[in-house]
């Protein structure tokens, strides 16, 4: 398949609503992983950087797509937050994972390890073999 065919494809609409459901799921995953490993609160700014550095240079979805899930997993009581004054520029909101938080990472961290055995077993041919 050449790289034309391959553009083309990644336009289809249901690569599209594929990669938009696969992103909504793991984008938590993730941002719970960042900040549990992290020794301090981050602000949006330092998380997407974070983002991009685990993604291999580019985020998988838009930078303003962050906030928004920020904001759902802070009213889950995942996250946790506090504005504080920039000398930059204006204030910065730095968000911190909360003990829920952890213990949700803990549980979707053990969901996506028995996620990616079942899907790797399914394409690798071997789910439902009679051999």
């Amino acid at each position: 398949m050449d790289w034309i065919e391959m553009a083309e494809i990644q336009e289809h609409p249901a690569v599209k609503k594929f990669a938009r459901e696969l992103n909504a799921g793991v984008v938590s995953l993730v941002l719970l992983a960042i900040l549990d490993s992290s020794s301090e609160a981050l602000y949006g700014y330092e998380i997407a950087k974070r983002l991009e550095v685990s993604a291999g240079g580019e985020l998988p979805m838009k930078r303003g797509t962050l906030y928004p899930v920020l904001r759902s997993m802070e009213e889950k009581g995942l996250l946790t937050s506090k504005v504080e004054p920039s000398v930059s520029g204006p204030p910065r909101k730095y968000y911190s994972i909360t003990d829920v938080g952890r213990d949700v990472f803990v549980n979707w961290k053990q969901m996506w390890e028995k996620t990616l055995d079942f899907v790797g077993t399914a394409l690798d041919g071997e789910a439902g073999s009679d051999d």
